[in-house]
């Protein structure tokens, strides 16, 4: 058995190697050394938006520091146990070497993931929207099922969600989802659920029981740090107010709190109702599109470079990205990766979605 595992260990040290390579391990203990230093210094907390940014800064390297000290500690506990269990023949020393090192082998799948979020962005908050397509009642129901999934897979992250908007359907579903999730490389993750998502299966609302393919729309965005400006002409905005029907509380749905933003240079609406105040659902309002904007404007960057690079061949979203089939077979299958599971309870109800996400990112950064 210790012959079979010894090759493991040493495939999971040149992985941590790797790994720490890519993190540049040793600049980060310099940058959390050079950042609690900056946090002792008289006056820190003046400027308090500043400070914020700073500590964000600074817990986000020393978990990368902790992460990387912790994989250490476990890849030794791992090969002594191996040569202790090889010396004395010890099972149970050698099969605590196995556990350790299949536990190791997840944690070095989660870094080397985190290795892959080169932009700023990509270790904070999201914003989710999902749409429904065309289809009517059968896409507001697509629309509640893959809100339910995306929470289910939030909560196996340990993420928090906190949904900002989520009007009820005509009779059933959702008439769209918007929600903010907070959580370690929440918007990195989920960025790998951008585009269009397809439902086959027999409809629950056509008496006739036929089979019915369905859309709904996911865009993913983030959640800009206050550091990052974009310019916003208030005579640019329409802000309507009305009657809030989303949850949230008697309150919500006994006042006009809800508010209707319209970008009116881009036409970008944007509404939020699940605040319990009026000037809660603004400021959430304004905080989507100052994101929207911001994507907006990288987008047109992007498409100036492309044109000016000439063609090229490059990761594209396609109009859809995955397919969920619950009838005549079950099966769901990303059209990017092509990973596939024909365990669709796992994805749809319990949010099984790493493989996907984790695929796609390896796909898109050409790692093998």
């Amino acid at each position: 058995m210790a012959d079979i595992i010894r090759p493991d260990v040493a495939a999971l040290e040149a992985r941590l190697d790797e790994v720490e390579g890519y993190l540049h391990i040793d600049e980060r203990r310099q940058e959390v050394a050079r950042l609690e230093a900056q946090s002792a210094e008289p006056g820190f907390w003046d400027d308090a938006d500043s400070a914020r940014v700073v500590m964000e800064r600074l817990t986000r390297a020393r978990e990368d520091v902790a992460a990387i000290a912790a994989a250490r500690a476990k890849l030794d506990d791992a090969k002594t146990a191996l040569e202790l269990g090889d010396e004395m023949e010890d099972e149970d020393l050698i099969a605590e070497a196995v556990e350790l090192c299949d536990t190791l082998a997840t944690d070095l799948g989660e870094l080397e993931l985190a290795s892959w979020f080169t932009d700023e962005l990509d270790h904070g908050d999201a914003i989710v929207t999902v749409t429904p397509g065309q289809g009517g009642l059968e896409a507001q129901d697509w629309c509640a099922m893959l809100f339910r999934m995306y929470q289910a897979y939030c909560a196996r992250r340990g993420w928090k969600v906190t949904v900002n908007d989520a009007p009820a359907g005509e009779a059933i579903g959702l008439d769209r989802a918007m929600f903010t999730v907070s959580g370690h490389n929440a918007y990195g993750m989920l960025r790998a659920e951008q585009g269009v998502h397809r439902l086959v299966r027999i409809s629950p609302t056509d008496a006739k029981k036929r089979r019915q393919t369905t859309f709904a729309g996911v865009e993913v965005l983030p959640v800009l740090p206050d550091d990052i400006q974009v310019d916003i002409n208030p005579d640019d905005l329409r802000i309507d107010v009305f009657h809030s029907h989303g949850h949230g509380g008697q309150g919500v749905n006994t006042t006009d709190s809800a508010v209707r933003i319209t970008h009116l240079p881009t036409g970008i609406v944007v509404t939020c109702q699940n605040e319990r105040s009026q000037l809660q659902n603004k400021a959430f309002a304004m905080n989507v599109l100052r994101s929207k904007l911001y994507e907006m404007e990288l987008e047109r960057r992007a498409a100036e470079m492309d044109e000016l690079r000439g063609p090229k061949h490059d990761i594209s979203w396609g109009n859809q990205i995955r397919s969920y089939v619950l009838y005549p077979y079950q099966l769901v299958k990303d059209l990017r990766t092509e990973v596939e599971t024909g365990n669709v309870d796992s994805v749809l109800s319990d949010g099984d979605l790493d493989k996907f996400i984790v695929a796609y990112h390896r796909w898109a950064v050409g790692a093998r």
